[in-house]
């Protein structure tokens, strides 16, 4: 047997069957699989496929509760949205399998990971990038994109070695991990048509839903969300049961055409049922604790943080620093919020906090006012000052 091993993170779909016998071939190398369970996985059917495609060994991890309290919950503090459309399930998991296969490469002693992402994608960058940041000793390999099969080559190299593949055809590629569900390819690449029915898993059609809205409620403590309609929740079961809530009343589909970070415009269908609907609560309770300067603040570190977790840069100092700022944002968004859910739509219709910022005797127009309406009127003079002046001085 040979001493030098690879690590695989290994799916289990075609590309990463394939790369086994091809890295295997190619590097004269052992071949570990990887599978991480990030919340969709059936872990014990993909190990039997690892072992029949020709892994040495296969690996498997329940990352669930780490990429909810690490990754997942971090983000929604942030109010991470990229291009105000896309809540980041995909590119959160990035980094925490790049960290799982370095630690994995570093326990099998092996000198090499290798992933099964394209040449066109984000997810290439992602874990190349994490995986460098965090162990810059250690050769990363891209099999799909060094070797340069089409798929029907792909299933001709795997019926050739014997290799039990599914090659059953889809015109889609699907991600999910628990935070939500990306798709693409097919009749998606088209943004004119609209995206058929069979693209959708988590989310009933419209026309399937409830006629009655639904009511749920969801507490915050320090901007993560603990429980649901009164009841105590862990991250990880929390969002499944958000996911499966909302998904029956249509909530959660976004198509959006968004910027890759390798310079292409690609049409992406996501299912986000819970992040959705945790997104928006999030900020509504921040509306009612967080001054008008921390808000907007805030809404640019948003932004930026976004940015961050899109194009695969983590593992940074920058990421580190926008976190300590937000987490200092978080310390009174705490309370509850509810929301109304029908036909797709997800509103929210109150919140309350002990911390809120709302104060009724200064808001209402009723008896007990406590406002000082008389100090408007010096308020006024002072604010109006530089207009007034400049006006004056410079009229035309």
């Amino acid at each position: 047997m040979p001493d030098n091993k690879i690590v695989l993170a290994f799916s289990g779909g075609l590309d990463t069957s394939v790369a086994v016998p091809w890295l295997k071939e190619k590097y004269g190398a052992d071949v570990i699989t990887l599978t991480i369970d990030l919340g969709m996985v059936d872990l014990e059917f993909i190990k039997e496929r690892a072992m029949q495609v020709g892994a040495v060994k296969a690996l498997t991890v329940d990352g669930r509760e780490p990429l909810v309290q690490e990754f997942l919950y971090p983000a929604l503090q942030a109010g991470a949205i990229y291009e105000e459309q896309y809540p980041l399930a995909t590119a959160l998991g990035r980094p925490l399998i790049a960290r799982y296969m370095v630690e994995a490469a570093r326990a099998e002693g092996a000198f090499a990971v290798a992933h099964g992402c394209t040449g066109k994608g984000n997810d290439q960058v992602r874990i190349e990038v994490g995986v460098a940041a965090l162990a810059p000793d250690i050769k990363v390999i891209g099999p799909i994109r060094d070797w340069g099969m089409s798929r029907q080559e792909e299933i001709e190299y795997a019926e050739a070695r014997g290799i039990p593949v599914n090659a059953r055809a889809s015109r889609f590629s699907v991600d999910e991990n628990i935070w939500g569900r990306s798709v693409e390819a097919g009749e998606l690449e088209d943004p004119w048509l609209q995206p058929p029915e069979d693209a959708y898993a988590w989310t009933k059609p419209l026309s399937e839903t409830p006629d009655e809205p639904a009511f749920l409620e969801v507490h915050f403590e320090q901007g993560i969300p603990t429980a649901i309609d009164g009841e105590d929740m862990s991250g990880v079961d929390l969002i499944p049961h958000l996911n499966s809530i909302l998904g029956e009343h249509g909530v959660g589909r976004l198509d959006h055409v968004e910027n890759r970070l390798v310079g292409i415009k690609s049409r992406e269908i996501y299912e986000a049922p819970a992040a959705v609907a945790l997104h928006a609560a999030h900020k509504s309770l921040e509306a009612l604790t967080l001054s008008k300067d921390q808000s907007r603040a805030k809404a640019r570190i948003a932004q930026e943080y976004a940015d961050v977790v899109y194009n695969g840069l983590w593992f940074t100092h920058h990421r580190q620093d926008l976190d300590a700022y937000v987490r200092s944002t978080q310390r009174f968004v705490t309370g509850d919020v509810r929301l109304r859910v029908h036909k797709g739509n997800c509103t929210v219709v109150g919140r309350s906090s002990p911390y809120s910022l709302y104060q009724y005797k200064l808001a209402t127009y009723d008896p007990g006012d406590d406002y000082d309406q008389a100090a408007a009127e010096g308020f006024i003079t002072i604010y109006g000052l530089p207009v007034r002046t400049q006006n004056q001085a410079q009229s035309q």
